[in-house]
Order: structure tokens, then C-alpha cells, then sequence
């Protein structure tokens, strides 16, 4: 289908160990009802620099996501899975055509917390290195995706640099762009009950019935929560003040457990 080029694109920005390529399925389904969607692939993700220097972290990642917004033509909407939320809550501050954040099982940092401070977690003493996505990662990240699907993923997850989980979020863009929180309500990776911390600082609450990963396991219906997500991302909601508790809404009708 052709994309409507009045309506907000989105841009995917994933979480640790993952790329670009886990959002594949979510773009079909987004291409397919006429939006517009990119998707990028954070540094930190990376076993190797190009230029041969130490690890990316989450500036590099803030600095590869608001290249790609200055690239997008018209408003846009952020998407962010996990770890994505810290470097898309800092990219998004002052970035004149983001319309909406949306944080999927999501940190949605407050400025000068880093993923680590957040759940409690010191700093290890050596933050060059890379961590990589440990052996539980298909029970963690895939539980209720299937198999052959699950096993493709895991293959494709590579080693995240230590210092994205360390280092703070420096700027709170959700204080002043309008953002929307999506639990996933059977996540084994980041539980449910954190994730409800961080969604009371988003606007609006929407849930999902999956795992960690519902743009495997559920891609249409992630799409379809997605898209009407969209229709409320629109520049006179923007934040003033950053108070404010969110509205829950009702879980849309394409995302209700059968």
C-alpha cells in the first residue's frame, strides 16, 4: 500500500543485543495499512567500531537516532524497545518534528538516571567491554515466539557495550514531548511491575498480552496498537510542564487476548 504522506512516520529504534532487523515484520504491517516507517541500528550493538575505537554508548546512540529524525521528512513518531528508551529519551529533547514517544516495555529514563541506577544495579569496575545477551536470552527475550523464529532471533543477537547500561541519561525529552507506555504483561526480560514505575511518566498506558519481544510474537497487533497510538501524536498535545500522572487507556481492540 502506498504510505499516506499525511500521516506521522514512525521511527524503531531497538533495544541491547538487538538491531535493526527485529523491527522486519512490524514494517511489513505498518507498510501494509500506509505508514511510513525507519528503522535504526544503534552503535552500541555493535561488537566493533568502524573506526576502531572503544565501545559505543549512549550518547553515540542518542547522536545515530537524532541524525535519522534530521533525515525524516514531516512528524514523527518514536518508538523505543527496552534499552532504546534511554538513548531515544535523550534524542528526542528539542527535536522539532517528534510528535510522540513510545515506550515499548520501555526505560523511560529521568535525566541522570542510567539503566543500572534505575533497577538497582552498581557499575561494574571495567565499562570498555561488551556484554554478550547470556544463555537464558531465548527464555528471557522469546518465550512466546515460536521456536524456529525464536532460535533465527537469538542467532542474531550480538554483544552490547557495558557502558549503555552505565551511563546516565543526560536530557528528559518525555518532560516535554507527549509520550505513551506499552507494558507488556507477560515480560520475563524486564517485569511488569518496573515496567509500571516507568509508564506513570508517560502520558497514556496501553498493554500488551506478550513477552518481551511482541514485534516477533505479535507483530500485527504491536502494529495495529501502534497506529492508533499515532493518531494522538499530534503537536498541540506536546507537554509543558512535565506533571502529570497518564491516563490509562483501554487496551485497543486489535490487541485483546482471544
Amino acid at each position: 500500500m502506498t504510505a499516506d504522506p499525511d500521516r506521522p512516520a514512525f521511527l524503531l529504534v531497538h533495544g541491547a543485543w538487538h538491531g535493526a532487523w527485529c523491527w522486519d515484520a512490524v514494517r511489513a504491517a505498518l507498510d501494509a495499512d500506509g505508514w511510513r516507517s525507519h528503522a535504526v541500528d544503534l552503535p552500541s550493538s555493535a561488537p566493533a567500531r568502524p573506526d576502531g575505537t572503544g565501545p559505543a554508548g549512549l550518547p553515540e546512540d542518542a547522536a545515530v537516532i537524532r541524525d535519522h529524525l534530521r533525515r525524516i521528512d514531516g512528524p514523527v513518531v518514536v518508538v523505543a524497545h527496552s534499552y532504546g528508551g534511554a538513548p531515544v529519551t535523550e534524542a528526542i529533547a528539542g527535536a522539532a518534528n517528534v510528535v510522540r514517544a513510545v515506550y515499548l516495555a520501555a526505560f523511560q529514563l529521568d535525566a541522570g538516571e542510567s539503566l543500572f541506577s534505575f533497577l538497582g544495579k552498581p557499575a561494574p569496575e571495567d565499562e570498555s567491554g561488551h556484554t554478550p545477551p547470556g544463555k537464558d536470552a531465548r527464555q528471557l527475550h522469546f518465550p512466546d515466539v515460536p521456536d524456529a523464529e525464536a532460535d533465527r532471533a537469538v542467532a542474531r543477537l550480538t554483544p552490547q557495550s557495558v557502558r549503555s547500561f552505565t551511563e546516565p541519561v543526560r536530557t528528559a525529552g518525555w518532560r516535554t514531548v507527549p509520550s505513551s507506555y506499552v507494558i507488556c504483561d507477560h515480560d520475563r526480560a524486564l517485569e511488569p511491575s518496573r515496567q509500571r514505575v516507568l509508564a506513570a511518566r508517560a502520558d497514556t498506558v496501553h498493554r500488551l498480552p506478550s513477552g518481551h519481544a511482541p514485534f516477533l510474537s505479535m507483530p500485527g497487533k504491536l502494529a495495529a496498537l501502534l497506529a492508533g497510538i499515532a493518531g494522538t501524536g499530534r503537536r498541540s498535545d506536546r507537554r509543558s510542564d512535565g506533571r502529570g500522572g497518564p491516563d490509562e487507556e483501554p487496551t485497543h481492540p486489535a490487541v485483546r487476548s482471544s
